[in-house]
């Protein structure tokens, strides 16, 4: 669900992963991890559907505010399930690079060979991404940012 927009699209791309893994089975060094050769199956084909489906279709613009300040503790106050619906309303190419960069760990450069695109725009991807979850987190959030909250006096 990290790459999809849909659950019929993370589906999709599972489903397709799998198929990829049986044909493919024969290829697989029992000397390395299973879990990693799968999760690298799986990552490569979310990759090649964004290609497939997204890579055309135009950016969302940012809303011109600010950039929110955050707490440190505001990440530790949000569960996965609710970060990931968060990532999930990003535009296709912001969270695939978002996902990449972030959890699965690439550099920008290596994303930029994945996509295949040029470093600085992964790196604005990833920028505006990141700017857009900040601004999610404010709007489904507002009250982790109540820092001059006053008794009521009687």
């Amino acid at each position: 669900m990290r790459y999809s927009s849909t659950v019929e699209e993370a589906e999709e791309v599972l489903n397709e992963s799998f198929l990829k893994v049986f044909q493919h089975l024969h290829q697989y060094d029992t000397s390395q991890p299973f879990k990693a050769w799968l999760r690298a199956i799986l990552v490569n084909t979310a990759i090649s559907y964004y290609r497939r489906y997204h890579k055309n279709e135009p950016d969302s613009t940012l809303e011109n505010s600010p950039e929110p300040s955050f707490d440190d503790d505001i990440l530790d106050r949000i569960t996965a399930e609710e970060i990931l619906a968060l990532v999930q309303e990003l535009p296709p190419v912001w969270r695939t690079v978002f996902n990449l960069h972030v959890v699965d760990g690439y550099s920008l450069r290596e994303i930029a060979d994945l996509l295949p695109s040029n470093e600085a725009t992964v790196r604005s991807h990833f920028l505006r991404a990141r700017q857009r979850l900040q601004q999610l987190i404010k709007r489904h959030y507002p009250h982790f940012f109540l820092t001059d909250i006053r008794p009521y006096e009687r």
